[in-house]
């Protein structure tokens, strides 16, 4: 499997046969490696409905006929805007052509901002992605909870991209910590330096993981790991 950090929380999950997007937001992304209209996409995976995460799904579900995996409210409001969605909820697992989906809890916020105001988006999650042997564990925004022990003990992990912008998300030493609980392989940094509010240093958080015995790597916007 092959990874690609496209900025913030966004992230392209390539297997041989399937491109799979995490949280697409692009456009208005001042850290986003690619544009919108360019990405490819066989299905589109959301972690919440707040719109640094929902980003551009609609319309590039539309341009590319991706299929949407959200959380059952999230996955609803998606498919009244005229995109093909499968709903999905918290602990549910389900496996789909392109590999196999469970979501996780994630401990944050979920409303889907409208021109009438803030919408009801279900749960936000953490999402798990396995295919061809190997996992990717997308944590969501989250602050750091116990039970992501549970999911480092029933889980073989090889990759997590855990947030470490604090403010809106847990900062660096509690995604320390939650990196020595989900026991990855490998960790990825995401949801910081996008705007001013989340700026950090991602080496230092890397160099603070090692300290630990963890392997950590920093992925700018655009850069790929083979797992």
């Amino acid at each position: 499997m092959k990874v690609t950090y496209l900025g913030h929380a966004s992230f392209m999950l390539e297997t041989a046969t399937h491109h799979v997007l995490i949280d697409p937001f692009l456009t208005g992304n001042p850290k986003a490696s690619i544009r919108a209209d360019e990405v490819q996409a066989d299905a589109i995976l959301l972690t919440h409905a707040h719109s640094d995460h929902v980003g551009d799904t609609i319309a590039i579900a539309k341009r590319t006929g991706a299929l949407v995996v959200a959380v059952y409210e999230l996955a609803q409001w998606l498919a009244a805007q005229g995109v093909s969605t499968h709903p999905m909820h918290l602990g549910g697992a389900h496996d789909f052509p392109f590999g196999r989906v469970k979501f996780t809890l994630a401990f944050h916020g979920a409303g889907i901002e409208t021109p009438a105001g803030l919408v009801y988006g279900g749960n936000p999650a953490g999402i798990l992605f396995t295919a061809q042997g190997k996992t990717f564990y997308h944590s969501g925004d989250t602050a750091l909870f116990g039970d992501m022990k549970l999911i480092g003990e029933l889980n073989r992990i090889d990759v997590a991209a855990l947030p470490i912008g604090d403010n809106f998300t847990m900062g660096p030493e509690d995604a320390v910590l939650a990196a020595e609980w989900v026991k990855a392989k490998m960790v990825i940094p995401m949801h910081y330096d996008t705007f001013p509010l989340i700026s950090q240093d991602a080496t230092a958080f890397v160099r603070q993981l090692a300290h630990k015995g963890i392997k950590g790597q920093v992925l700018a916007p655009g850069q790929s790991l083979s797992f």
